[in-house]
């Protein structure tokens, strides 16, 4: 199994963590609304975080994005192919982006990452789940998410949300069966890694989620004597 990095830095003539946060969920859990929220809250107290997204972040994982989700040719796509697809964009995405952002000693926080692929390439569209393992450690590296909050949501919930939506990608479109089996992945997955992975009711009004994943931010972070501090010193 591995093992969780943190990258430290010394500021203030104390040691800081500088985390590496991702954000998972179903289709329509909301969890860019609440990659948007945190980055507030960080923001507000002077931490200007590096922010990305999979697929995408990069030139490439971007034209990865546009393959995978919006182009007409992804209708034959395999689920083989789907799987090395994203698993491209976050080769991309961890060594032009994440890995210089963590040696930076930066925040960084992206929208889905590597639990992804395991839900919806390993148990949603049935691929090897050692296989996809091993892609996902080869991809990876080092770079093990420190806290990962899945926002669980019921499938009449997402499909209310994804109703507004003018423009809809691929993964958006398949059988209820398959989202089923996504939403199972990620409670499993909550049950498995208590350590990493915190399942959050994302069912509840949008403020309400917020202020739970900022609390549970500053706890594990440290961040209630750092925000202490800082008023202080106004």
């Amino acid at each position: 199994m591995k093992m969780a990095r943190s990258t430290t830095r010394i500021l203030c003539r104390k040691i800081v963590i500088m985390p590496f946060i991702t954000f998972e969920g179903s289709e329509g859990c909301g969890k860019t609304t609440q990659v948007k929220r945190l980055v507030i809250h960080l923001e507000k107290i002077g931490v200007v975080p590096e922010v990305f997204r999979e697929p995408g972040g990069t030139l490439i994982g971007e034209a990865i994005r546009h393959l995978l989700q919006h182009s007409e040719e992804n209708h034959a796509m395999t689920p083989e192919a789907e799987l090395l697809l994203f698993e491209a964009s976050r080769s991309q995405l961890v060594r032009e982006k994440i890995e210089p952002a963590i040696t930076r000693g930066d925040w960084v926080i992206c929208d889905r990452f590597f639990d992804s692929t395991s839900v919806y390439q390993g148990a949603a569209r049935k691929l090897d789940p050692v296989l996809v393992e091993r892609l996902n450690t080869f991809v990876a590296g080092d770079c093990v998410p420190d806290v990962t909050f899945v926002l669980d949501v019921d499938r009449a919930t997402a499909r209310s949300r994804l109703g507004g939506r003018k423009i809809r990608d691929r993964m958006e479109e398949q059988p209820e069966g398959f989202y089923e089996r996504v939403r199972d992945a990620y409670r499993e997955l909550a049950r498995r890694d208590t350590g990493r992975v915190v399942l959050i009711d994302g069912a509840r009004h949008v403020d309400q989620i917020a202020t739970e994943i900022w609390r549970i931010v500053r706890q594990r972070f440290a961040l209630d004597s750092e925000i202490r501090t800082r008023r202080s010193a106004r």
